[in-house]
């Protein structure tokens, strides 16, 4: 049975990095490392998260995280963003083909990170900002939230990609 949240019904708890757990007050259910995931990653916000459990079935939408105690929403709201963490790039450290495959290796601010890029035509988005959405080999995104705002030498390396 699928359940709505909206309010102070029930308690989460951070379980393990993007897992949390739940207790419903009032039917004195309890779930384990569920999974929050955004029905509706890029406009919806924290509105309607879905909780699954581990084999991927839905147990619970919370309507707005707003509704939630503060605890509990801090839960859910720290797990979504581990879970949706995009490493925001500063610069380009190097760049290297091989084998049509491009190694990058760039600063974040989450440290420096080398990934896989392969065919940058279609896995290197330029938006009408200056942002650049990049996704890896691995389904991994990045973002450059202005290029032009990146060093020179940054900005060359990138801009024979877009």
């Amino acid at each position: 049975m699928l359940r709505y949240i909206e309010g102070n019904e029930v308690k989460l708890t951070p379980n393990d990095g993007i897992f949390i757990d739940a207790e419903f007050y009032y039917t004195k259910e309890k779930f384990t490392a569920l999974e929050p995931h955004r029905l509706f990653p890029k406009s919806g916000g924290n509105k309607y998260v879905t909780l699954l459990d581990a084999d991927g079935n839905q147990v619970a939408i919370i309507r707005d995280t707003a509704s939630l105690l503060p605890e509990s929403r801090k839960t859910v709201e720290d797990a979504l963003e581990e879970y949706y963490m995009i490493p925001r790039i500063t610069r380009f450290i190097k760049m290297v083909d091989t084998f049509k495959i491009w190694m990058w290796t760039a600063e974040t601010d989450h440290g420096i990170l080398t990934f896989e890029v392969k065919n940058h035509i279609s896995t290197v988005k330029p938006l009408y900002d200056g942002r650049v959405l990049i996704t890896d080999t691995s389904d991994n995104r990045y973002e450059i939230p202005d290029y032009r705002k990146m060093d020179p030498r940054s900005v060359k390396m990138i801009e024979t990609m877009l």
